[in-house]
């Protein structure tokens, strides 16, 4: 592939990108799925190129002054225009005198805060915690968690086929690689040795405390990884179903209990109107997503104030949904992928404002009776896990008694 048509095939991702109707990981893949003649090399070079500008789009947009993806090229490309803009056959085509003119007079100001921390300006007086913004900037290693082996055995298996995995520093069940992995070409992973599983809700799984004899429910369980890390704690005993609205995702999860050797979870898309006795009610809640931006930071360009007011009204009555369907002495749990406070601690307390039987359990003692490594969290009430304090997604949960 000529260098100019690799850049030509940037411009064409990042303007389809910042359109902001899809996700970029479907858009790049959609591309390059639909152009088999791209090589290897080239497809990692683009995809490369395409995230990069992804993780700088607030600093090239506030140096271009513009959100013109062939402005922002421009800048991104300015320490190698010729390269870029080759004017080739298939390549972009060579820089306009206006072009020129319009790059020579830009000024170098220094970024406000929001920009420096790569996200739009409402959620930077949201958060207004400039590390943990910048941490969630960049590239996560990848997780996994082993099934129905020991992690020695797994980790040998792995170096044996040529991967170099560690243990993940808090989770007994957690591998980290910091190179990708292929996972089509990986005999630990087909042989349902590992599943992929970031770290957080790996411990999140293990603090739900589940136990055979409990009626357990994975409410919105949508890809399932909670409920497939249950069920390996639990060594396939017991009984989980896994709920979602959604009859894909849960179609997409039975390949995956089927690979991981999974028989204690049953998969529902409706539960039963009088079912109001579970002892662990399950919910990993509908969110912003804003603590997986190390692996999808084009998601906060589409997130809004107005959709986020939505996915508060949203959190709140699955909430009471959960209170009433867990009996008395259960448990609910409350898990979010947020470090928004709107999704989290103020959610818990206008759940709690309207159920006044509602008792939060003590993290701490649930962490210190099951892991063997100090508990990270500063509150015992809601525990917070982050890629600055914990190296992992940016996590909240909160365990409910209804007493």
């Amino acid at each position: 592939m000529q260098n100019g048509a690799r850049y030509q095939a940037v411009l064409e991702l990042i303007t389809e990108i910042f359109k902001g109707e899809n996700p970029a990981d479907g858009i790049i893949n959609d591309y390059l799925r639909a152009r088999k003649y791209i090589g290897s090399k080239d497809r990692r070079f683009i995809s490369e190129s395409v995230w990069n500008i992804i993780r700088n789009r607030m600093k090239l947009e506030f140096e271009a002054q513009s959100k013109e993806p062939r402005k922002i090229l421009l800048v991104w490309a300015k320490d190698k225009l010729d390269e870029v803009f080759d004017n080739s056959q298939y390549g972009l085509s060579a820089m306009s005198e206006e072009e020129k003119e319009w790059l020579a007079g830009l000024s170098e100001e220094a970024y406000p805060d929001y920009v420096e921390a790569e996200v739009p300006e409402w959620l930077f007086a949201k958060v207004r915690d400039m590390e943990l913004l910048k941490a969630l900037n960049r590239p996560a290693e990848a997780d996994f968690r082993i099934n129905f082996k020991s992690r020695e055995e797994v980790i040998a298996k792995m170096a044996g086929e040529g991967y170099s995995v560690v243990p993940t520093p808090y989770s007994p069940l957690g591998l980290r690689s910091a190179s990708r992995i292929s996972l089509g070409n990986c005999i630990a992973y087909q042989e349902g040795e590992i599943e992929v599983q970031d770290e957080a809700s790996q411990l999140a799984a293990i603090l739900c405390d589940v136990k055979p004899e409990h009626k357990v429910i994975d409410y919105c369980c949508g890809a399932g990884g909670k409920s497939l890390a249950i069920a390996h704690l639990l060594k396939n005993q017991g009984h989980i179903l896994a709920h979602d609205i959604s009859a894909k995702r849960l179609e997409a999860l039975k390949p995956r209990m089927q690979r991981l050797g999974v028989k204690n979870i049953e998969l529902s898309e409706i539960i039963a109107t009088s079912d109001r006795d579970y002892d662990r009610f399950i919910l990993d809640a509908p969110c912003s997503g804003t603590g997986t931006w190390r692996r999808s930071p084009d998601a906060k360009f589409r997130l809004s104030e107005k959709w986020l007011k939505k996915l508060n009204d949203t959190q709140l009555e699955l909430l009471q949904t959960a209170y009433e369907k867990t009996k008395v002495g259960g448990r609910v749990i409350y898990i979010t992928c947020s470090i928004l406070r709107d999704e989290n601690e103020t959610i818990i307390e206008r759940l709690m404002d309207i159920n006044h039987n509602l008792k939060p359990v003590n993290l701490r003692q649930i962490w210190e009776s099951k892991l063997d490594v100090p508990y990270p969290g500063k509150s015992d009430k809601y525990l917070r896990l982050s890629p600055l304090s914990t190296g992992t997604d940016g996590f909240f949960m909160c365990v409910l008694e209804k007493v």
